[in-house]
């Protein structure tokens, strides 16, 4: 996790993304040793480097690109199982070629830094995308739905389907984003995944990386005091509570939440 660490620190920007990824998806699979597949995108991407080279235009680079990873490797957006934990770990992702958005687009990115291709992530709401942009080319790409090339303004009518929101007047919304950013909304997607899952261990263990990217981000400290809770980890969840109260003075629930401290007091006291 020390990758993973730095990078949710702001201590090292510069390391790989696949990396990163692999790191994150051990929380779901802890026996994974990140080597293999590293190596499987460098088989990937010295596969593509065959069929391109420094002539390539941009235009037929993001074919090739299309033709290779979606028509002949079959990587796909999982409609049916979208919800899946794996569909969050670059592992699965690239083993059985399916995934989320932001971890196709993770392939993407990875792909293009191997074979020195400017592809950049997009963190458009409710659904990512990545970006081909080597200033004589650009096109927005959506590695879920079989690499469709998108113009900025179906990329815009893209997130107000998904979100219902209208975003049209933020094009920031469009802007590349940074390999943390990509790293905690890989981590976000976790938490939702085992929240609904109701696992408080998987789910504590995402928070710890959440909070030690965002010590000031409150809601995650409640977050985890109610996994804690679960996990009969009282003098932790005490503490959580307690944070966040401290981090959010004017909470609006903050009756319950002193209630829930008071509680875990009183098991606390009987356990000495």
């Amino acid at each position: 996790m020390d990758e993973l660490l730095d990078l949710l620190a702001r201590r090292n920007e510069g390391v790989p993304l696949d990396v990163v990824a692999l790191q994150l998806a051990t929380i779901e699979y802890p026996d994974l040793h990140p080597g293999p597949y590293i190596a499987l995108l460098d088989s990937h991407a010295s596969e593509l480097g065959e069929r391109v080279d420094d002539g390539t235009s941009g235009e037929d680079f993001v074919r090739l690109l299309n033709e290779y990873l979606v028509e002949e490797l079959g990587f796909r957006g999982n409609e049916e199982d979208y919800y899946n934990a794996s569909n969050s770990c670059l592992n699965m992702v690239l083993t059985e070629r399916v995934g989320i958005p932001i971890t196709l687009a993770l392939v993407y990115i990875e792909m293009g830094r191997r074979l020195r291709r400017p592809v950049y992530g997009i963190g458009l709401p409710g659904h990512f995308l990545v970006q081909y942009d080597d200033g004589e080319f650009s096109t927005f790409i959506d590695p879920f739905n079989g690499g469709g090339l998108l113009f900025e303004q179906e990329c815009m009518e893209l997130a107000k389907q998904v979100t219902g929101y209208d975003v049209s007047s933020d094009s920031s919304v469009l802007l590349p984003v940074s390999k943390r950013h990509i790293a905690i909304r890989m981590l976000n997607n976790l938490r939702a995944v085992y929240f609904k899952q109701q696992n408080p261990a998987k789910s504590s263990a995402v928070l710890d990386l959440l909070i030690a990217a965002e010590p000031a981000a409150a809601d995650a400290y409640k977050h985890r005091g109610m996994c804690r809770s679960k996990m009969e980890l009282f003098k932790g969840a005490r503490t959580d509570f307690e944070t966040y109260l401290r981090l959010e003075p004017q909470a609006l629930d903050r009756v319950e939440v002193e209630a829930q401290i008071d509680r875990l007091k009183r098991w606390l006291a009987k356990l000495h």
